[in-house]
């Protein structure tokens, strides 16, 4: 860990004295408020009923006339109840360098891979950042070199990855955990290298007249912890982290036709332990200008399987995913999401809504609701938040 702090360090001095030298820059980001309401009561001693937080995300930016360029973005919060929910990261702080006909990224940064609406099996580069959000969305900063290579049939993208991230989870004061507290501290490998496992991703991908293909194999430290259980020094229930090495390879796949979006994303996973295949897909069809105004509704229908079923790490192995999306399409930029996924074995739904509104160029409103329905004690990690039904209002302000 103390390598990787000198090294983002000096990375950070080289970027910021180049750039100095330098009299092109951009420095933007946003910064918010928010609040986090709870309709009922905590179920587990310690928790807080409510809590507030502020989020701070600047990015420095800067590009030579050689078209390379450097990033800088870090991330705080700052949170009134959980103490695992405070925390710093840098999201990016890296050198983009160009070449022809390549590109390379060398640093910390963030790569998405996907094109599902509700469940992204296949976006592994980064790790999750849990505390900032239970749809797994948000990522931690990943240190990474990543060299692009373009061509007449497609890119190709290699990744050496020399730091493992370790997941996120919120702490015992938190809302939205398991009903046994995940200790981060004392976090379990497979691999003797511990955090210092080299990890290694290759990709393609290529853009068809109607068709965007993906196709990937990593190699390293899964994502994913499995949750072990242990007790701490005062013989207290916990959940030990336990991140395993494997293989695996990929694809994402998206085709337009008309008004219609067809997306699907596959994986194959080997380890110690067991492999597996899970899959998600589905569509997207939208109306446009519904009963001739300028707004458009799509609607969304997805089906996710997981081949581990009640062993996978995820509560969507068997679910079905409906919802629609509205954009309003005015000068505020107004959106709505509504999204609901049930359980083919009956082991709970959740009822998801998002709605976004600009108040102004540099503020804009964001709330979002969900609710937990009819969950059973064989979904452990959502029946633990059976009582955790939220409404998260985020006020933001961009600069």
């Amino acid at each position: 860990m103390k390598k990787i702090s000198i090294a983002i360090l000096s990375l950070l001095s080289i970027g910021l004295l180049l750039a100095t030298s330098a009299s092109a820059h951009e420095l933007n980001g946003h910064a918010s408020v928010e609040a986090r309401l709870f309709f009922n009561e905590p179920l587990y001693q310690d928790q807080e009923w409510n809590n507030g937080s502020i989020e701070f995300a600047p990015e420095y930016y800067h590009e030579w006339e050689s078209g390379s360029s450097f990033t800088f973005v870090p991330f705080l919060r700052l949170d009134s109840s959980d103490s695992e929910r405070t925390h710093f990261d840098i999201r990016e702080l890296n050198f983009l360098l160009l070449g022809d006909p390549w590109e390379l990224r060398l640093g910390i940064g963030k790569v998405f891979w996907g094109v599902t609406e509700f469940v992204h099996l296949i976006d592994i580069i980064n790790q999750t950042d849990l505390v900032e959000d239970i749809r797994g969305e948000d990522k931690l900063g990943q240190p990474m070199a990543q060299l692009s290579i373009p061509s007449d049939w497609g890119v190709f993208d290699f990744f050496i990855l020399p730091f493992f991230r370790e997941r996120t989870f919120p702490g015992r004061e938190g809302r939205l955990r398991a009903e046994v507290v995940v200790d981060t501290g004392t976090p379990l490998y497979e691999s003797s290298a511990a955090e210092n496992h080299v990890d290694f991703a290759l990709r393609y991908t290529h853009i068809f007249d109607f068709a965007d293909l993906g196709i990937y194999y990593f190699k390293g430290t899964g994502r994913d912890p499995i949750l072990i259980p242990s007790a701490d020094a005062n013989g207290q229930p916990i959940l030990l982290p336990f991140y395993q090495l494997m293989d695996q390879v990929g694809l994402d796949l998206q085709l337009v036709t008309g008004n219609w979006l067809w997306k699907l994303e596959v994986l194959y996973q080997e380890n110690t332990m067991e492999n597996f295949y899970a899959a998600t897909g589905g569509f997207e069809y939208t109306f446009i200008g519904i009963n001739g105004s300028s707004m458009d509704l799509g609607l969304i229908a997805e089906f996710v399987y997981d081949d581990r079923k009640d062993d996978a790490a995820t509560s969507f192995e068997n679910d079905l995913l409906w919802g629609f999306r509205l954009a309003v399409n005015d000068t505020a930029s107004t959106e709505l999401l509504l999204g609901l996924s049930y359980d083919l074995n009956k082991k709970g739904n959740v009822l998801q809504l998002e709605a976004s509104r600009r108040l102004r160029d540099d503020v804009k409103i964001f709330v979002e609701g969900w609710a937990f329905l009819n969950t059973e004690p064989d979904d452990y990690y959502l029946d633990s938040i059976r009582d955790d039904d939220f409404i998260r209002l985020r006020i933001f302000y961009y600069f």
